[in-house]
């Protein structure tokens, strides 16, 4: 939910080898390259969810780099939603659900 034009809010939960091969660490690289606020958590069900915030075209590449994933990654699903939250500032590597 974008509050001015132009900006674009989306949230992601990424399925397949995606825990244990540095996939956090890699969003947050990734995202605050792309000028991104937001933030990235493990989740329980051994999947990856993050919340990204910024210029739409930026978020849009942010899904797209999504797909691909780290080198050590394989990505099996990408499922994005529609993201409710606020944006925040910075990005942030978020604790475990």
């Amino acid at each position: 939910m974008g509050t001015t034009p132009g900006h674009s809010a989306s949230r992601v939960r990424i399925e397949g080898r995606v825990q244990g091969v540095g996939f956090r660490a890699w969003v947050e690289r990734e995202a605050a390259a792309l000028g991104l606020s937001g933030w990235v958590r493990n989740r329980r069900d051994a999947s990856v969810e993050a919340s990204f915030h910024g210029d739409a075209a930026a978020v849009a590449e942010m899904l797209r780099r999504c797909h691909r994933g780290p080198p050590a990654a394989i990505v099996g699903k990408v499922h994005v939603l529609a993201e409710d939250e606020p944006a925040t500032a910075g990005f942030d590597v978020r604790p475990t659900v």
